[in-house]
């Protein structure tokens, strides 16, 4: 009885543990999808004279989106528990 009980901690442990892995692991998503986009839209800027359009529309919509992924992938987790 006693191990039952070990296991199902174990598993609220990990399950709690993982949750917090993956949202720091979104956070780097979207720091590294919003540099992305805000380089590419810099160098289509520099390539077309337009600065900062591209950089600021691109920084923007890279932010969404990675955000918008997250949204997503908790709405799919909650659905699932």
């Amino acid at each position: 009885m006693l191990m039952q009980e070990s296991k199902k901690e174990m598993r609220h442990l990990y399950r709690t543990y993982s949750d917090v892995i993956m949202m720091s692991a979104w956070g780097f998503v979207i720091v590294i999808i919003s540099l992305m986009f805000f380089y590419l839209g810099y160098w289509i800027d520099t390539r077309f004279g337009t600065q900062p359009t591209f950089m600021l529309g691109l920084f923007t919509l890279g932010l969404f989106l990675s955000v918008g992924r997250l949204y997503y992938e908790v709405w799919q987790k909650r659905n699932v528990k």
